[in-house]
């Protein structure tokens, strides 16, 4: 481990020898990887442009967040600029390296977005930004090569499953009442973070290194990379996107279609009310990793998720800026 972590780093400092004129370019790739864009992206798709390729995008996108912070405190890789000071840290991150989460959610988002086209380029575009999105991470000095590889890796093995097993899936849940599927997306989200809760506890007692610390703490704070706090937000996501999807299906499911201004204006009124759940209840609730912090994080994002898939969808029917399906 120690040759491929000192083999990566000369990895970056060769790649950061092109020069700072690409800082810039790689920091928009970044951006099109990381949770902020999506967090953009995913209302409008699923508000305003086609509800089931926003479906899809918005599970792919909580399981793979989900994923991503249990195998990160399972792994516990350090990230370059942590560990050299030759490393130009051009951004900061609070977790652990491996799996790179940009890399991951570049191949499973960017893939599933493709997929709902399913046209060659749209499949080919994706392919290509996946890859700009890994290379940014190195260049930026956020990651190693085996740190993106293994990001792409698992991103990708979550696109292929949920593109095999969505309909048999959604088809089983079908049969199921709205109570039985919100105890089912409850569960799953449960065992999600006592999943994150087990890696978690080898790590009990963690001391970030005194190099380490030094580094990092060169281009930000210091970083927590054994906090848990990330799989509270994305299982609480994860189930309040499974549990509005449920309900809203319960009563006719959700459909786009409408004048380009309705379509505009749902977006508008939808952000506002993220913005209302997401920083107003995270200015309210108490934030730490005790347990009344992160069980109100779990619900604050549950309401967010919920928001996304079925309230605003609701606030739509309520001021005719969306058709019902039966209507």
């Amino acid at each position: 481990m120690d040759a491929l972590i000192q083999n990566g780093i000369g990895w970056i400092i060769a790649i950061q020898s092109l020069g700072s004129w690409l800082e810039y370019p790689m920091e928009f790739f970044t951006f099109l990887g990381s949770e902020n864009f999506f967090f953009i992206v995913l209302p409008l798709v699923y508000w305003s442009l086609d509800a089931g390729v926003g479906l899809r995008v918005a599970f792919i996108l909580a399981t793979s967040d989900s994923l991503k912070f249990i195998f990160k405190l399972l792994f516990a890789g350090p990230r370059p600029y942590w560990i050299s000071s030759q490393v130009q840290a051009l951004s900061a991150e609070n977790s652990f390296g491996i799996p790179s989460g940009h890399a991951q959610d570049a191949a499973a988002l960017w893939g599933a977005m493709a997929s709902g086209l399913n046209k060659r380029w749209a499949w080919i575009t994706a392919f290509i930004i996946a890859i700009l999105i890994g290379f940014s991470r190195l260049y930026l000095g956020m990651h190693f090569v085996h740190d993106v590889i293994s990001g792409w890796l698992v991103g990708y093995a979550i696109l292929f499953v949920f593109l095999r097993f969505w309909d048999p899936v959604a088809a089983w849940l079908k049969m199921k009442t709205l109570g039985q599927q919100v105890i089912i997306a409850f569960l799953i989200s449960l065992f999600m973070i006592a999943i994150g809760i087990l890696a978690s506890i080898r790590l009990d007692g963690y001391v970030f290194p005194a190099a380490w610390t030094e580094n990092a703490l060169r281009s930000g704070p210091l970083p927590a990379p054994a906090s848990i706090e990330g799989i509270f937000t994305s299982a609480g996501t994860l189930f309040g996107l499974a549990a509005g999807a449920a309900w809203i299906a319960s009563r006719g499911g959700y459909r786009t279609a409408g004048p380009v201004e309705k379509r505009a204006l749902r977006y508008v009124i939808g952000l506002i009310g993220i913005m209302i759940l997401w920083y107003g209840l995270g200015e309210v609730f108490p934030r730490g990793e005790t347990v009344l912090p992160l069980t109100l994080r779990y619900i604050r994002y549950s309401l967010v998720g919920f928001w996304v898939m079925a309230g605003a969808p609701w606030l739509f029917f309520h001021f005719k800026l969306a058709r019902k399906p039966n209507m």
